[in-house]
C-alpha cells in the first residue's frame, strides 16, 4: 500500500517546546512535582479590563464570523499602534489579524515561498521557523551566529551560500537568546536584504519586553525596507494573552492581498470576541505591560545570579524577551533530560533552536519568583550531586 503521508512532513519534527511542556504536564498529572520552565507562557493572568472587553463583546452577541481580515475596530487599533509606536504607516488593507503570531508567519511563508526557495534563519532561531518553511515547500538555511554574543555582522550574513534565497526571518528581541538587535545590526540586515533582493519577515512579538534601556527598532522603518518587509506582531507575550490566540501582520499591499488568500482558505478569521479584547489591550492602559516587564526584570536578576552559581553553567543577562539561554556542559538534550529526571525541572534543549543552540538550554523566567528560586535550588543540587 502506498504511503498516504506527504513527503514534506518527513522533514518536520514535532515542536520541541510543546513536546516538553506536554511531558511536564503528564508528569504532573502522575503526581510528580514538576517545575516547567520550558514554555513561553507568561504566568500573569490576562489584565481584567481586557477580559471584561471580551465578556462584553460576547454579551453583545459578537460570536459570529468577523471579516476575514479582522474587525474594523481592531484593524484601526493596530494601524494606530504601528504609527505611534513603530513609526510605520499602513492602510487597513495592508493589515491582517490572525489566530496567533505563528499563523501569521506560516501564512506569509505559504504566500511567498515557491518549492525549493531558500529561507534564511539566523541561528539560534525559534523552533517553529524551520518546520514552517518546510510546510511551505521551502528549504531552511541557517546562518550561524557566534555563541559568545550572537551578534549580527555583514561578514556573517554574506558568508551564507544560498543561491535560491528569497526570504530572511528576523527576530528581535530574540527567542531564545534574549538578544536585542542594535541599530547597527538591523542596518546590516537591511543592507543584506536589499543586496540579495530578499523579503524580510520581521518577528516582533517581544518588542515591549526590554531591559537596561534597550530600544526596539522595526526594520521596516529603514530606507528601502517597507516594501520588502512583513512585520509580525501580536498580543500574546506583552499582554499575557497566549491562550487568546491573536496575532497580526502588516505588509505591502501586493503581499498582504496574497497572504489574505491563505488566511481565508485555512482559518477564515480570528475569533470575534478575542479581537475585541485585543483592541482593548492595544488602546487601553499600558501600565499593565510596564508592571509585568518590571517583574520580569526582577526574575531576570535572579536567573542570571542563580544559574552562574551552578557549576558548569554560564549565563549572560538577556536584553529582552523573558528567556535565558545559558551555556551548559555537554549535550543539551541529555542535560535537559537529566534536569527533568533528577530535579523535576523542565527546560528546552538548545539544539531545538538550530545548530548554534547546542550546548545551551532555554529557560523561561515568565513565572513566579519563588518558583524560580525553588527550581534553581533543585538544579544546583542535581548538578553537584547532593
Amino acid at each position: 500500500m502506498r504511503s498516504f503521508i506527504a513527503e514534506r512532513l518527513q522533514q518536520v519534527k514535532p515542536s520541541a517546546t510543546i513536546s516538553i511542556a506536554d511531558k511536564a504536564k503528564q508528569l504532573k498529572a502522575e503526581g510528580k512535582d514538576i517545575i516547567d520552565l520550558s514554555g513561553g507562557d507568561p504566568h500573569f493572568p490576562t489584565p481584567q479590563h481586557i477580559v471584561q472587553a471580551a465578556f462584553e463583546a460576547i454579551n453583545r452577541g459578537e460570536t459570529h464570523y468577523s471579516p476575514s481580515r479582522g474587525t474594523p475596530n481592531l484593524l484601526r487599533a493596530i494601524q494606530k499602534k504601528f504609527a505611534s509606536e513603530n513609526g510605520l504607516e499602513y492602510s487597513l488593507e495592508e493589515i491582517i489579524v490572525t489566530p496567533g503570531g505563528k499563523h501569521a508567519i506560516y501564512a506569509t511563508l505559504v504566500a511567498t515561498v515557491n518549492d525549493g526557495d531558500e529561507v534564511l534563519l539566523l541561528s539560534p532561531a525559534w523552533v517553529s521557523y524551520e518546520p514552517s518553511v518546510y510546510l511551505a515547500g521551502g528549504r531552511p538555511v541557517y546562518i550561524p551566529l557566534e555563541p559568545e554574543d550572537y551578534r549580527i555582522t555583514p561578514e556573517i550574513l554574506r558568508s551564507v551560500e544560498a543561491p535560491r534565497a528569497k526570504v530572511l526571518i528576523f527576530n528581535t528581541p530574540n527567542n531564545p537568546t534574549g538578544r536585542v538587535a542594535t541599530r547597527e545590526e538591523i542596518e546590516a540586515v537591511a543592507e543584506f536584504a536589499i543586496e540579495r533582493d530578499l523579503l524580510v519577515i520581521s518577528d516582533e512579538l517581544y518588542e515591549k519586553i526590554l531591559f537596561d534601556g534597550h530600544e526596539h527598532i522595526s526594520i521596516a522603518t529603514l530606507p528601502g525596507m517597507r516594501e520588502r518587509t512583513v512585520t509580525i506582531n501580536g498580543v500574546s507575550k506583552s499582554y499575557a494573552m497566549t491562550g487568546w490566540r491573536l496575532g497580526y501582520l502588516a505588509a505591502p499591499r501586493q503581499i498582504a492581498s496574497q497572504v489574505l488568500k491563505v488566511h481565508q482558505h485555512s482559518v477564515t478569521a480570528a475569533a470575534t470576541f478575542t479581537q475585541e479584547a485585543a483592541a482593548c489591550a492595544l488602546e487601553g492602559p499600558q501600565d499593565v505591560v510596564e508592571y509585568m516587564v518590571k517583574e520580569y526584570e526582577k526574575n531576570r536578576a535572579l536567573v542570571v545570579e542563580a544559574l552562574n552559581a551552578i557549576p558548569g553553567i554560564e549565563c549572560k543577562a538577556p536584553e529582552g524577551a523573558f528567556y535565558a539561554f545559558p551555556k551548559v556542559d555537554g549535550d543539551s538534550i541529555k542535560f535537559a533530560d537529566a534536569m527533568l529526571e533528577k530535579a523535576g525541572v523542565a527546560l528546552t534543549p538548545g539544539i531545538a533552536f538550530g545548530p548554534t543552540g547546542e550546548g545551551h538550554v532555554r529557560i523561561s523566567f515568565a513565572t513566579d519568583y519563588n518558583l524560580l528560586e525553588k527550581a534553581f535550588d533543585r538544579m544546583k543540587r542535581a548538578v553537584v550531586g547532593r
